[in-house]
């Protein structure tokens, strides 16, 4: 039987992610989406009823999965209502504001048996699930050092969106560092320590557009960067080891088939051209190897492959709310560094 979805958005990631891989998977059916004023869904969505307010998404008895994918300042008090309506709920990233919210969340879901998860799509990347490989299978030797950037260019501000406002807890920091801190929390664990700097680079910011962040491990660093003034981008992966070194440029190719209408599994889904593999160039048995590593196929389609099978047969969440927690405790743990300038120890 097909679960019955409301969608509580119909802006970005309502069009490019959760729009698309819900209307892909034979086991949903999108019932309802909020829009405000306009009707933009019925495009893909053409049977679905389009509602003006959360109220009348809530008090449909046949929706059993909400998801909210609204403004992040909105996730906290959106998932609390769909969750005492009796909703199962997928949440946009970042999970809440605070560590505090989530934990009230995670708490009221397990008290009335419901699931609760976060959309981090960004763990069935392809270059992600490769540099997973590499790490699992101790290509590299022992790790010494693990970079990650999210950059982009983008040296204007855009108007009217409550990302650019000066909002607390808004800016680059949130939008991009927790996909970039929940993926080095599902390579390594909890850091031991973190530092971070944050800035607002571009003219007439309100926001932090910068940040540079140490997560510290026993043995090793993982260094997460990012940065909305660069024009000309380095590796978006570097990781060094006692054996060797590999790098990947580029990013995975499934956001932008999303934004040009394609919908999620089809012939060569997810798959880069060898041209944008990555290097690996490293040692077996004494001998030297370098050579181009082919990226795993990325898969955004998993997420909601497991979101059925956790409904309806109880499998195990592959993005469980206690993970997109401590990932906001290692964000919150960022900004006091910044304001402080100093190390913290977790």
């Amino acid at each position: 039987m097909k679960i019955q979805t409301a969608i509580a958005s119909y802006g970005m990631s309502g069009m490019v992610f959760h729009g698309p891989s819900l209307k892909a998977n034979p086991d949903f059916e999108v019932r309802s989406i909020l829009e405000r004023s306009k009707n933009r869904s019925a495009a893909l969505f053409s049977e679905a009823t389009i509602v003006r307010n959360y109220a009348a998404l809530l008090d449909d008895p046949r929706i059993k999965l909400v998801v909210v994918n609204t403004p992040d300042y909105l996730h906290y008090e959106m998932c609390k209502q769909a969750l005492l309506a009796g909703k199962h709920v997928v949440v946009e990233k970042p999970f809440t504001q605070t560590v505090e919210q989530a934990n009230e969340l995670i708490a009221l879901a397990n008290e009335k048996g419901l699931v609760l998860t976060v959309y981090q799509n960004r763990r069935w990347d392809g270059d992600f699930l490769t540099v997973k490989k590499i790490i699992t299978e101790g290509l590299l030797g022992r790790l010494v050092e693990f970079e990650s950037h999210f950059d982009r260019y983008r040296n204007f501000i855009q108007a009217d969106t409550w990302k650019e406002e000066g909002i607390d807890r808004v800016g680059v920091l949130y939008n991009l560092g927790s996909h970039a801190v929940d993926q080095a929390l599902n390579l390594f664990g909890m850091p031991g320590a973190v530092t971070a700097h944050l800035a607002t680079l571009r003219t007439g910011g309100r926001v932090p557009d910068y940040y540079d962040i140490r997560l510290q491990y026993d043995g090793f660093a993982a260094l997460l960067k990012s940065s909305y003034l660069v024009r000309e981008p380095g590796p978006r992966y570097s990781l060094h080891g006692t054996l060797g070194s590999y790098q990947k440029w580029g990013i995975d190719p499934q956001e932008e088939a999303l934004k040009a209408g394609q919908l999620p599994g089809g012939s060569g889904w997810g798959e880069e051209p060898e041209s944008a593999w990555g290097m690996l160039h490293t040692e077996k048995d004494g001998q030297p190897i370098r050579q181009k590593m082919e990226t795993i196929r990325g898969n955004y389609a998993l997420f909601y492959e497991n979101v059925y099978g956790a409904i309806t047969n109880g499998e195990s969440l592959l993005v469980k709310p206690e993970e997109s927690r401590d990932c906001l405790r290692v964000l919150e743990a960022c900004l006091l560094s910044d304001q402080e300038q100093r190390t913290i120890r977790l």
